[in-house]
């Protein structure tokens, strides 16, 4: 029993220390787990901690950002009311410089009128005692023809009228006579003129002309090529040929702007041709223009030839020939002009045929009868003009040189084929001549607008461009500086202004290039 008793003890004291131990244990592992999670907190504060500093630095900076785009914003905006207004001012001091001169010369005109006024009322007071003074002598000199005749003025003027009468009557039966003779001679000449008449009642108006042509693409690719790095491409384009390359929005084409149709067919032929080889830069740019210029000119040869054999036409001068080739990249009021001459000279070679004139000399004179709206040098007088000029030159027939000059009545006509070409000029194009006159001024005012920058020193080519609202002058590096070239802008636009009329504004670019070029052997 004290064995078990010794065991007993033994037992309950061994499970007291077991116990104690595993007390001691399991608050050793809670200090741990608590030091563990201490040092978690701790780094996910500290962790928080950066965080929360880099959202507030991203911030600030967006804060900043955003502040200068608005302060940026705000200076665009206020330099642009600021310009505006700077415009207004400028615009209200020219119209009150516009008001007081015309106020001014108002006042003169006033004076002027005023002055007129007194002298037209001292003449018609001068005017008035002459015209008592002679309605006196007149009544003196009849009372002194009655006293001499022993007639009273009534009777005087009675048998007057009877001598006058039996004179008129002799006189007007002469004149019957002779009338009707010259009507039998002269039948035949006068009922040709009341045909040719006649028909050319028969006239009806056209379309305008255009001055654009459209370059049709495969695809909308292609035309980053043609404008190149920064432009280049479609600058040197635009330099060879002087034409303006519009490329916008328009699904797959191209718009080539320009007065000149030759200069619009040569860039028209240039693009086709740098588009098929894909190679396109400056230099192959300006290599294709002058090759694209060369065949242009043997085809207007080809052309002017195969037009004067189809119409049967020999003997007519080379420079003539050539003439005729380039009405084939001419429009008339939308009519081809090269088309336009040869139904003139078809119908002129008909109706003369009908009324027994010289057919040949008809068709030759229809044929050439607008030869003067496609020389290439300036000329200051009108086309028909300038065509009878150049007829004359290359020994043209003088009948023909005067329908050529007569079929706008800028001359008289001295022959019966003049209002021949004048009417079927009328039939086949049917051009009223206000809307003519205007087509002409317009492009003479392009040629002299290029012509002024011709004419200054250093000037190597220049361009009217954008209907005439742009003027592109491009100079010689050797001559023209760079500071020259802004002062050779304001001279040329100066120059504009004094000698030239125009609507709205034209602006006027200097392009100064420097090309150094050298060849490796």
């Amino acid at each position: 029993m004290d064995n078990t008793l010794l065991i007993i003890l033994s037992t309950l004291g061994g499970l007291a220390v077991g116990f104690g131990i595993s007390k001691f244990l399991a608050k050793r592992a809670e200090g741990k787990r608590l030091s563990e999670a201490k040092g978690q907190a701790e780094m996910i504060i500290k962790e928080a901690t950066i965080n929360a500093e880099n959202v507030k630095k991203e911030k600030a900076i967006e804060a900043k950002e955003h502040f200068l785009k608005k302060k940026s914003e705000f200076e665009e905006e206020a330099n642009r009311k600021k310009n505006q207004i700077i415009a207004n001012e400028n615009k209200v001091k020219q119209r009150e410089s516009h008001v007081s001169k015309q106020i001014e010369q108002n006042k003169r005109t006033e004076a002027e009128l005023e002055s007129q006024k007194e002298n037209l009322d001292a003449q018609m007071e001068i005017v008035k005692r002459r015209k008592e003074e002679l309605e006196k002598t007149k009544q003196e000199q009849t009372s002194i023809l009655e006293k001499i005749s022993n007639l009273s003025a009534t009777e005087a003027i009675d048998q007057l009228k009877e001598t006058l009468k039996d004179e008129a009557r002799t006189k007007a039966s002469s004149h019957i006579k002779d009338i009707i003779e010259e009507a039998k001679l002269t039948a035949t000449k006068e009922a040709k003129k009341i045909v040719i008449q006649t028909i050319q009642r028969t006239a009806t108006e056209h379309a305008i002309e255009n001055c654009v042509s459209i370059f049709n693409i495969e695809s909308d690719d292609i035309k980053g090529k043609i404008i190149g790095r920064e432009g280049r491409n479609i600058r040197a384009l635009e330099a060879a040929t002087g034409v303006e390359i519009i490329v916008d929005d328009t699904p797959e084409a191209i718009i080539i702007s320009g007065f000149d149709p030759v200069r619009r067919e040569i860039a028209r032929l240039s693009l086709h041709r740098l588009v098929t080889d894909g190679r396109i830069h400056p230099a192959r740019i300006e290599e294709i223009v002058s090759k694209t210029t060369k065949n242009i000119e043997e085809e207007i040869v080809e052309i002017g030839e195969r037009t004067v054999i189809d119409l049967g036409i020999h003997g007519l001068h080379p420079e003539l020939i050539k003439m005729v080739g380039r009405m084939r990249f001419r429009s008339s009021y939308g009519q081809n002009l090269l088309q336009h001459s040869r139904e003139v000279a078809k119908l002129c070679a008909t109706l003369a045929s009908e009324l027994g004139l010289n057919a040949k000399q008809a068709k030759r004179a229809g044929l050439l009868h607008d030869i003067g709206k496609v020389w290439p040098e300036e000329a200051e007088q009108p086309h028909a003009i300038v065509g009878m000029e150049l007829a004359k030159k290359y020994k043209e027939h003088p009948d023909v040189c005067n329908a050529i000059g007569a079929h706008h009545d800028e001359i008289e006509m001295t022959t019966l084929i003049s209002p021949i070409i004048q009417t079927c000029d009328a039939i086949s194009g049917s051009r009223p001549g206000a809307r003519r006159e205007i087509m002409e001024s317009y492009i003479k005012r392009l040629k002299d607008l290029e012509a002024l920058a011709l004419g200054f020193d250093g000037v190597h080519k220049c361009y009217a461009i954008q209907a005439g609202r742009e003027l592109r002058v491009l100079v010689d590096a050797e001559k023209v500086t760079d500071k020259s070239a802004g002062d050779l802008s304001f001279e040329i636009s100066s120059k504009i202004e004094n000698d030239m009329q125009y609507p709205g504004q034209i602006k006027v670019t200097v392009i100064r290039e420097m090309r150094s070029i050298s060849y490796a052997k």
